[in-house]
């Protein structure tokens, strides 16, 4: 079989895939030969041959990958520049007082809060005033029928009118028989008579003197009025109504000043309890902290507040104890029932360290910083943090006064990596 039938026979059954003349020029000159010459690749000869071929194709086969390298090695660019440093934000850590500020949920109450009620049975006739609208003290809110107790008053009248007849005969006849008992001229167990029957009728006119007081009394509280300055409520009955002195017929508050009610915890009670039971015995405490009064759409209440006392006990069910702060309200811009936030820094930290909350990074609980040193080498620190204030955050170790904590670009750096610090923009840029 001739070198051409082999390779015939080889892209036949799949052991060569590509042509001969891809594996070198050995195969080739083999080829050749057996075309000037076909007996010489007989025999000896013709294996002497293949075997010169195939050295050729391996011969090249292992110089490819070679050359390869070589072309790119020779056609690669020079190599790559260093990266430059990172721009960063730094800000300096500050050392100053620090009020600490709290805030508390808070429900507000009118100063005083007044039920009124009838003070005698009847019904109803009429309400003259204006429901929610602002009333003085004394100013008649309702009106029961005066008719019964205008009687009740004449019969009084009348009885103390009897009672002083009663008093006149018996003075006249005290007057007419202490002469006669003088001169003996009667007993004077009649003259005894005569005097008792007199104190007698005094006391019996004291009484109904007694009886057309209150007569009065009942037939004015029939107008009922109001017992202070304030803000009247909604009216809980109707005219028509049988009422008496058990029926609350409307509300009346007064919420200039306006009071708050909030609750502190146990533990905050005791950090402060010196200053609030030195200041219990004054109406106005001088050494409170002013309180601000955050509403429910988040604006902050222009008026500032002012504490007055703290609750004689410890509520048992939530462990706290409630404080009453006042508020002044000129427009009656607050009123009962309302929410709010009170906050207030009854606190202050001295020479505390600052740095920016966005200066410190967090992660499992633990919390670092970011220190460039003078030549601009980054100093990941651990820290140990405490309150915040504001936009800056409290901490209580691991930085100095001083010191520049990065507050921009935290994600790209590395402990000890060199950084250039970004100069702050003005503000026209």
């Amino acid at each position: 079989m001739t070198v051409a039938d082999q390779d015939r026979r080889a892209r036949k059954f799949g052991h060569i895939t590509r042509k001969s003349s891809d594996l070198g020029p050995g195969l080739e000159q083999t080829r050749r030969v057996e075309a000037a010459d076909p007996t010489m690749l007989r025999g000896e000869n013709r294996g002497k041959v293949r075997s010169a071929g195939f050295s050729a194709a391996r011969l090249v086969l292992f110089l490819l990958p070679v050359t390869v390298v070589f072309v790119a090695g020779c056609g690669s660019p020079k190599a790559a520049s260093p990266l430059p440093s990172p721009e960063v934000e730094v800000a300096s850590v500050v050392q100053k007082d620090v009020p600490i500020y709290s805030e508390w949920v808070a429900t507000l109450d009118g100063y005083v809060n007044a039920q009124i009620q009838p003070q005698v049975t009847g019904y109803v006739i009429r309400q003259t005033y204006k429901e929610g609208s602002a009333v003085r003290k004394g100013q008649i809110l309702f009106q029961i029928d005066p008719r019964p107790f205008q009687a009740l008053l004449d019969q009084a009248n009348a009885q103390l009118a009897q009672a002083q007849a009663q008093l006149g005969k018996t003075q006249m006849d005290v007057d007419r028989d202490t002469p006669l008992a003088r001169a003996r001229a009667i007993a004077q167990s009649q003259l005894d008579n005569d005097v008792q029957a007199n104190r007698a009728a005094q006391a019996a006119v004291k009484a109904a003197e007694a009886q057309v007081d209150q007569a009065k009394l009942n037939l004015e509280f029939t107008d009922v009025k109001s017992l202070i300055d304030g803000i009247s409520g909604i009216a809980q009955v109707q005219i028509g109504n049988l009422v008496n002195p058990t029926t609350v017929l409307t509300s009346v508050s007064q919420i200039n000043p306006i009071k708050a009610y909030f609750s502190i915890s146990e533990q905050e009670y005791i950090h402060f309890a010196d200053r609030i039971n030195t200041e219990t015995q004054r109406e106005i405490p001088s050494n409170s902290p002013p309180f601000e009064l955050i509403l429910a759409d988040g604006s902050v209440y222009p008026h500032k507040g002012i504490g007055l006392l703290t609750n004689r006990q410890v509520d048992v069910t939530t462990g706290s104890i409630q404080i009453v702060c006042s508020f002044a309200n000129p427009q009656n811009f607050l009123r009962p029932g309302q929410f709010g936030r009170l906050r207030a820094a009854p606190d202050v930290r001295h020479d505390a360290l600052l740095v920016p909350q966005k200066a410190v990074s967090e992660l499992q609980g633990s919390y670092q910083v970011a220190v460039v040193g003078a030549d601009n080498t980054v100093s990941l620190r651990a820290v140990t943090v405490g309150d915040r204030a504001g936009a800056m955050w409290i901490v209580e170790s691991g930085v100095k006064a001083g010191e520049l904590v990065v507050v921009e670009g935290l994600q790209k750096l590395q402990n000890g990596a060199t950084v250039k610090i970004k100069q702050p923009q003005a503000k026209g840029d």
